[in-house]
């Protein structure tokens, strides 16, 4: 790269303290109307460094152009982060702190002296003895789950609109809401976005880079049982809470659960129980990399279901099943070349080309699967949607590096 003045320390910390959490209960788009703070606060900024084609819209979105420095005639590329923060723990009232040089020594967040950031929890952290770290004040998140993706994306802007002589095609930047609720895709335009392929950056160490996702399912059992007056319920009632209950119990303890599952392993996984005597209904998400998987976690919880209810005469259930979202490999493998190019940019920066399956999912699985092949590439981020988040401002500027050896490596390789 030129000579540069990295700008994603001083992005992050002031893109963090923007409160954007989403909301899972809402059922609008985007789910938190604050989330539009940011929105507009980028797409100002997109305008003023020079980027074209500008719109942050009612739902939440940002689109901007870098226009093409090439003639030829190369796939447009994009590149997009998520601007809403997890609604797993506070994001209100934000206080990043930047520790410089890291020092080796537990970090103890000073809002909260019981939040200790080390390495004994935090092994990568040992890893960035000397480097500039960022973290929370200790009653909130940080946030760099995705503004970090959000903080690299407007710095690799800031750098292209400036050195207009590096070589590349047109690049769309995208930037989503609600991505933490599973809605980050839901609204947006693909024509408006007008991109061939992707990246999303919305990964966590150096040198990471993910073309696998699990596959998703949301799965419901809703349980009918039988009400009746609880003076006169002898021989008569069915407690449906009881009946979900022992569901609950009878679900497998040595394997499938998420507390003991790793790397490829799949599982089943209640998050949320609700209803009254009559009517109880346990929702699952159901996560594996192979896809028919799903079909046989759900077959697991019928058989479990209806062995329970084969003591219940009268009760009786039925089952519900959501997709949510795909493995984005089934797509990326017909596209070698996106990960191949993405591998060559990384060996450029001097990094190693660390790919892994992701345990979940990012906007790249529904992208790819609504004709945008997307992997993921990393921002650093660590510990997410806690309040020992943390990050090293070094990793960022590496993956402003990698994004500009990737755009010039697409110039210079690739043929229709």
């Amino acid at each position: 790269m030129e000579p540069f003045a990295f700008s994603v320390a001083e992005r992050l910390m002031r893109y963090v303290q923007i409160d954007t959490q989403s909301n899972p209960k809402s059922n609008t788009h985007p789910s938190s109307d604050k989330q539009k703070n940011l929105s507009a606060l980028l797409a100002g900024e997109l305008l003023q460094m020079g980027a074209a084609d500008v719109v942050a819209n009612d739902f939440g979105y940002v689109y901007a152009t870098i226009p093409a420095t090439t003639h030829k005639n190369i796939p447009v590329i994009c590149f997009c982060s998520h601007l809403d923060t997890a609604p797993d723990c506070s994001g209100t009232n934000v206080k990043p702190i930047l520790h410089s040089q890291y020092n080796g020594k537990d970090i103890v967040l000073p809002d909260d002296p019981a939040q200790v950031i080390n390495a004994t929890a935090h092994p990568y952290l040992a890893q960035k003895i000397g480097a500039d770290i960022i973290t929370a004040s200790g009653l909130t998140l940080l946030g760099a789950d995705d503004k970090a993706g959000v903080s690299i994306l407007m710095n690799f802007a800031q750098y292209l609109l400036t050195n207009t002589h590096i070589q590349h095609g047109k690049i769309r930047l995208l930037f989503t809401p609600d991505e933490e609720v599973g809605r980050g895709t839901d609204k947006v335009d693909l024509n408006l976005l007008g991109a061939h392929f992707a990246y999303t950056l919305d990964g966590g160490e150096l040198g990471s880079f993910e073309d696998e996702t699990f596959s998703a399912n949301g799965f419901t059992i809703h349980i009918d049982g039988v009400i009746a007056h609880p003076g006169y319920a002898k021989g008569k009632m069915i407690n449906a809470m009881k009946i979900a209950g022992e569901i609950l119990a009878a679900l497998p303890k040595n394997e499938l659960t998420p507390e003991i599952t790793e790397k490829r392993q799949g599982f089943v996984h209640p998050v949320h129980i609700e209803g009254g005597a009559e009517k109880t209904s346990i929702e699952f998400i159901i996560r594996d990399f192979n896809t028919s998987q799903l079909a046989v976690y759900e077959q697991v919880l019928k058989t479990i279901t209806a062995a329970i209810l084969a003591h219940y005469p009268g009760a009786s259930a039925h089952y519900e099943t959501v997709e949510q979202y795909r493995n984005m490999k089934e797509v990326l493998q017909d596209f070698p070349f996106v990960s191949n190019y993405a591998e060559q940019a990384y060996l450029r920066c001097g990094l190693p080309f660390i790919k892994e399956p992701i345990r979940g999912g990012t906007d790249g699985s529904r992208l790819s699967f609504m004709g945008l092949p997307c992997p993921n590439i990393f921002t650093g981020m660590q510990a997410i949607h806690s309040k020992q988040e943390w990050i090293a401002v070094s990793d960022m500027q590496k993956a402003v590096e990698v994004l500009v050896a990737l755009v010039q490596v697409w110039e210079e390789n690739y043929t229709a």
